[in-house]
């Protein structure tokens, strides 16, 4: 069965991950500027060297805190053109730049003011905790920055449950008020004019309530709206489960198919818990459906959830969408229950797609028949690769890219949507370097906690 001529493919102008990195680059390029003008009128008298260097650190780890809020703030304009993966690991990288800055700010400080008072580093630590306003808050918050980034660590953050870390890296909303206080007490910059004044309470405002808006309002009023209630639960085989959720107003909520949500089942043995989990079908605004695999604590009790049980949905989250598309022709390459977003945008792609689904059995195959009725549905090509990743075939791997051209030989013209686990999507996306498929036709995302 052939499916209905797709109309012409429009893109934009300017790609939509394009002008969410701009927004963002040009808004940190902008305040970068306004910073250090406002650090050059505002000059202190009698300044040493690591003093002045001190000053420059200072204003800049400001900033830079105000940007660690933005990242993390899950802001749906920014999520839908960037995707949340990306976003979280400019927050990690930004958050360890900060604590290096905010060490290099406090030692360069104290020496600096050592040399200009006469005093000892220490009788200088001293005087600075005593007689200076909002320091030993500074301190303090020091103190919780490292203790956080040492937990963030991956030798240390792949030995906490998702909820004990995220438990802790709350401490770091308590570490940006106390430095707060330390800027509004002594930091020159702050209080130099009106319009500096103005700038940081701005600044510190637009932060603060990005992450308010976006981490609390926003989920509180969408879960208010929606009320989100399990109807079904469906084993789709020993170790895989798909649940079906309804609610109110679903016509209304702006899920895409590829995104996924943070859901978290309220009943009394899981309402702490909180699991990423994608879409498996593609939102026809009456349900919501997630497919999930028992690969820990957390989503091995999934098949004992209730029907009627009550669910607080966090999203939807994720720029892997039809939103990225640049072509016609579609190549959709699966792995294992990286299929449910495949699925998905199966169900809602228009144009020719090819998809490739890599599993070690067929038995392995989730979604394997619902793949097959969509595929012939939409006149889509749907070839199922078996077999062990290793040894490797004398032609190369299985997803290499001689392999892969074989299997799609238009690959260059096509859009590629990649979805499995790390190995797998990293030896996909290699190939598809190696076959010079333009950056901008390969889309991936990891779907995970922030953090």
């Amino acid at each position: 069965m052939n499916a209905p001529a797709a109309p012409p493919l429009r893109i934009p102008r300017v790609r939509p991950g394009t002008a969410g990195r701009l927004t963002l680059w040009l808004g940190v390029a902008a305040n970068v500027v306004v910073v250090n003008t406002l650090l050059v009128l505002s000059p202190y008298p009698a300044s040493s060297g690591p003093f002045v260097l001190g000053r420059f650190l200072g204003v800049h780890a400001a900033m830079v805190m105000a940007l660690q809020l933005l990242l993390i703030a899950r802001l749906p304009w920014f999520d839908r053109r960037i995707g949340m993966d990306r976003l979280t690991a400019w927050h990690r990288w930004t958050g360890f730049t900060l604590i290096w800055t905010v060490l290099a700010h406090a030692t360069c400080m104290v020496i600096g003011l050592s040399m200009m008072s006469g005093l000892s580093i220490t009788g200088q630590l001293d005087d600075l905790v005593t007689t200076w306003k909002g320091v030993l808050w500074a301190m303090i918050a020091a103190g919780l920055l490292v203790s956080i980034g040492i937990v963030s660590a991956r030798f240390a953050r792949r030995r906490l449950a998702y909820e004990t870390w995220h438990l802790l890296h709350l401490g770091t909303y308590v570490a940006v008020l106390l430095a707060l206080t330390h800027q509004i007490a002594v930091g020159t910059t702050f209080t130099a004019s009106t319009f500096a004044t103005a700038y940081w309470w701005t600044l510190w405002g637009l932060a603060l309530g990005a992450v308010l808006a976006g981490r609390v309002l926003l989920p509180l009023w969408r879960n208010l709206r929606h009320r989100f209630r399990v109807t079904r639960v469906v084993p789709e085989s020993d170790n895989v489960v798909s649940i079906h959720i309804t609610g109110r107003h679903l016509d209304r909520l702006p899920a895409q198919a590829g995104q996924f949500f943070l859901w978290r089942f309220l009943s009394r043995d899981r309402w702490w818990q909180t699991n990423p989990f994608s879409l498996s079908t593609a939102p026809d605004g009456r349900s919501l459906r997630l497919t999930a695999k028992a690969v820990g604590t957390g989503s091995a009790t999934l098949p004992r959830v209730r029907v009627g049980t009550r669910v607080f949905a966090e999203g939807p989250y994720g720029a892997f969408t039809a939103l990225h598309r640049t072509r016609p022709a579609t190549l959709l390459v699966a792995g294992g229950v990286g299929v449910t977003p495949i699925r998905s945008l199966l169900e809602s792609l228009d144009g020719h797609i090819v998809v490739l689904y890599r599993v070690r059995s067929v038995t392995d195959a989730v979604l394997a028949d619902e793949l097959r009725t969509l595929a012939d549905a939409r006149g889509a090509e749907l070839r199922l690769i078996t077999g062990p990743s290793r040894p490797v075939p004398p032609t190369g791997p299985i997803l290499g890219p001689d392999h892969l051209v074989e299997l799609v030989p238009d690959i260059r013209e096509r859009d590629v949507f990649v979805c499995g686990p790390p190995g797998m999507t990293a030896a996909v996306l290699h190939s598809l370097r190696q076959l010079r498929v333009p950056r901008r036709q390969v889309h991936s995302e990891r779907f995970g906690l922030a953090g």
